[in-house]
């Protein structure tokens, strides 16, 4: 009993659109297939089944000067075997660039209606004049990488959104950096990471001082600019990949990456310094990561260092 060939679906629009393309290169020649879109007066050649014209993907013509655009604007037919025949293509920009005898184009479209791009062949030589009877059929192989396009477009808005989401969700609503809960899943994350790999890690844990004191002499919003100022100021502080976050009201940790003791104490120097700056007063503790013990033992020193350091700031203001 002969098996059965399975029959996957496509992947997405590129792999659907791939596939396309090769399909109507075998079925109808042609020495080039694309799909394309448009942005502007950007025409963009997304997927190409190129046999002759030497087109790289990704090159961007310019969209007035195509086949496509005349024929998007009713100028010319979606199938003309003699391109040159047709006045609206044979005044073409593109013929500078481009020989072109023959041209298919079908409009990719939207839900909505708007404009995404083409499906679209060009050869050098003239075709057969009955290519114009496959219309349907080529219509419905558009209408098809449209709806292919669509739930792809759609499935990528949905996957932004729930990204955004999460993201808010690890976000510290008043300060803009990273939350709690932001923090403690990289602690888990990073700790994998230097577990495989052993690489070095410090934690710098910083305390406002005097938050409490500043809330019931100015208000609420004083303190909340504090707060702002602070996150700002560590932000800038560190580099782009190291990891600032509140975990705390008035208690801020960052994830120094490939960060040794050393480079960890110049990092709460200069913290401390910018602080200094800008008249904002703070308890700094750090910490490596030692092998042995992991990165919340390196966390939980900083933060008694954090401390004490806290404790020698209150006694010499007595």
């Amino acid at each position: 009993m002969p098996i059965t060939p399975l029959i996957a679906p496509f992947s997405d629009f590129e792999a659907a659109s791939r596939a396309t393309l090769a399909y109507l290169h075998q079925q109808f020649g042609f020495d080039l297939w694309m799909t394309t879109r448009t942005e502007g007066n950007d025409w963009i050649l997304l997927q190409i089944e190129d046999h002759g014209y030497g087109i790289t993907e990704g090159s961007v013509l310019n969209w007035q000067d195509s086949f496509c655009a005349r024929m998007i604007q009713g100028d010319g037919p979606s199938i003309a075997p003699n391109a040159m025949g047709v006045p609206a293509y044979q005044s073409a920009p593109i013929n500078q660039t481009l020989e072109i005898g023959a041209y298919i184009g079908i409009p990719l479209h939207r839900s909505d209606g708007s404009l995404f791009g083409t499906l679209c062949a060009i050869a050098t030589q003239p075709q057969p004049e009955y290519l114009i009877q496959h219309l349907p059929t080529l219509t419905l192989l558009g209408q098809f990488l449209s709806t292919v396009l669509e739930h792809d477009l759609q499935s990528l808005q949905q996957q932004n959104e729930l990204a955004e989401m999460q993201e808010h969700a690890m976000t510290d609503s008043l300060t803009g950096i990273s939350n709690r809960r932001a923090w403690e899943q990289r602690l888990q994350a990073e700790e994998a990471r230097a577990k495989r790999f052993g690489s070095p890690v410090s934690v710098l844990i910083l305390d406002i001082d005097g938050l409490k004191e500043l809330n019931d002499e100015a208000g609420h919003n004083a303190g909340d600019d504090l707060l702002k100022r602070t996150a700002q100021i560590l932000k800038i502080s560190v580099r782009q990949s190291d990891l600032v976050a509140r975990i705390g009201g008035d208690e801020f940790g960052i994830l120094a990456f490939e960060c040794d003791r050393c480079a960890a104490s110049h990092l709460a120097q200069k913290i401390a310094h910018q602080l200094e700056q800008e008249n904002i007063s703070a308890s700094i503790g750090f910490s490596q990561r030692e092998h042995s013990l992991g990165l919340e033992h390196a966390v939980l020193r900083a933060d008694q260092l954090m401390y004490a350091e806290k404790s020698r700031h209150h006694e010499n203001d007595l």
